[in-house]
């Protein structure tokens, strides 16, 4: 579940889980690894837990598999 501590703004660095995500250090937004387009903690909902990287949505996430980007 996320929680945020400390004060807000700014870029949030994120540890992606399987089904969770934790903070590193807090902010208010992440940035899509495909897009670079801002995403609102609050609507982040795609990630990858072996590259460690947020999406905007599904179409972005699925590029990214599709692209051969992930590991192994």
């Amino acid at each position: 579940m996320l929680s945020r501590t400390g004060p807000a703004g700014g870029e949030a660095r994120l540890y992606y889980l399987d089904g969770d995500i934790e903070v590193v250090e807090p902010g208010d937004y992440v940035t899509c690894a495909v897009t670079g387009r801002k995403i609102p903690i609050a609507a982040l909902r795609y990630w990858s837990v072996d590259l460690q990287e947020p999406y905007i949505d599904a179409a972005a996430a699925a590029s990214r598999m599709v692209d051969g980007k992930t590991p192994g």
